[in-house]
């Protein structure tokens, strides 16, 4: 038998490169996203103190606004509750504004717990695409090394977070906070709910290859792109015509004819790794680890972060194109 040579065997298949065509732009962004005023601004600062009339002898309410910057130092710079209430009266004092007082950490830590965190005001921008999945963020529990190294104990356990990612802006639009054991497919609804903006096409990954999601999905004239397994054989219906409609039906009849890859590449599957990439935009700079034992708390944390890393994608993102063979 004659031996084969791996290449061979196995055609080349060049990747389609892309370019960044604003590197200035982004640098800017970049560094923008540093500024330490775009977290302690002129509106901020005006808004200090709450305008909510106090009873006589009761000390000044500090605003949400003032709460949600203290939380913000906190989550950028992975700071203790007393050491952002230092950092802020650092901050206050370079900026010469002694006169501003900041709330204690156990007011804080009682005033985030409560409070409602309004989402950050995304641009509107017409219809949008939706790109969703979910993470791990670790609540408590050794890390990679001991558990490679001795195992892991009982205590070890984490969230889900689940985002929804418009893969053109950045942006992120919706999000959950779940326990471990909640499957994902189950949040679509909540998720999409919370997306003020038209949706045309939703991208998810083949854990969300469900009737119920697919269903869900159909009925709010969103049309769903979702690989299915590589043994999926069609879904059928009594009423004559429905199945050869169906969206899954069609895919797995269209990998049939032109393969997988190619499949990915005709309906733009690969706009879905955005929403990783938004993952990863929030592990690097919040962590992988939440720093709330209760989900409730874990879910504002979230909420917090969130709300900051969307202040920082309208600094501005990367725009690339295909580059040129």
């Amino acid at each position: 038998m004659s031996k084969i040579k791996k290449d061979e065997r196995f055609e080349a298949k060049e990747k389609q490169k892309y370019t960044v065509t604003n590197w200035s732009t982004y640098n800017k962004a970049l560094e923008n996203r540093g500024d330490i005023t775009f977290m302690i601004s002129d509106e901020v600062i005006a808004n200090w103190y709450s305008d909510e009339p106090l009873q006589r002898g009761a000390q000044e309410k500090y605003s949400d606004t003032c709460i949600e910057a203290i939380m913000m130092f906190k989550m950028v710079f992975h700071l203790a509750y007393r050491q952002s209430r230092g950092f802020t009266q650092g901050i206050l004092k370079l900026m010469k504004l002694e006169h501003l007082e900041v709330p204690s950490f156990s007011q804080v830590n009682r005033r985030f717990r409560a409070m409602d965190i309004l989402p950050f005001d995304i641009p509107k921008s017409g219809s949008i695409t939706i790109a969703i999945d979910s993470t791990g963020v670790k609540v408590y529990g050794e890390g990679e090394w001991k558990c490679r190294k001795h195992g892991w104990s009982k205590r070890r356990t984490w969230r889900k977070l689940h985002l929804g990612v418009d893969p053109d802006t950045g942006f992120i639009h919706c999000h959950t906070t779940t326990t471990n054991s909640e499957s994902d497919e189950s949040q679509v609804d909540d998720l999409l709910d919370q997306v003020e903006a038209e949706i045309d096409e939703v991208y998810l990954d083949g854990a969300y290859d469900a009737q119920t999601c697919y269903d869900g999905l159909l009925e709010r004239d969103i049309y769903p792109i979702i690989p299915p397994p590589k043994n999926a054989v069609s879904w059928y219906w009594e009423e004559p015509g429905d199945a050869d409609n169906y969206p899954r039906n069609q895919f797995i009849e269209r990998i049939d004819e032109v393969g997988r890859a190619e499949w990915k590449k005709e309906v733009g599957y690969h706009r879905r790794s955005l929403s990783e990439t938004a993952m990863f935009r929030y592990k690097i700079i919040f962590g992988s680890q939440h720093y709330s034992r209760s989900l409730e708390t874990q879910t504002q944390e979230n909420k917090m972060k969130i709300k900051t890393l969307n202040q920082m994608t309208a600094h501005g993102m990367p725009i690339s194109e295909p580059k040129a063979a």
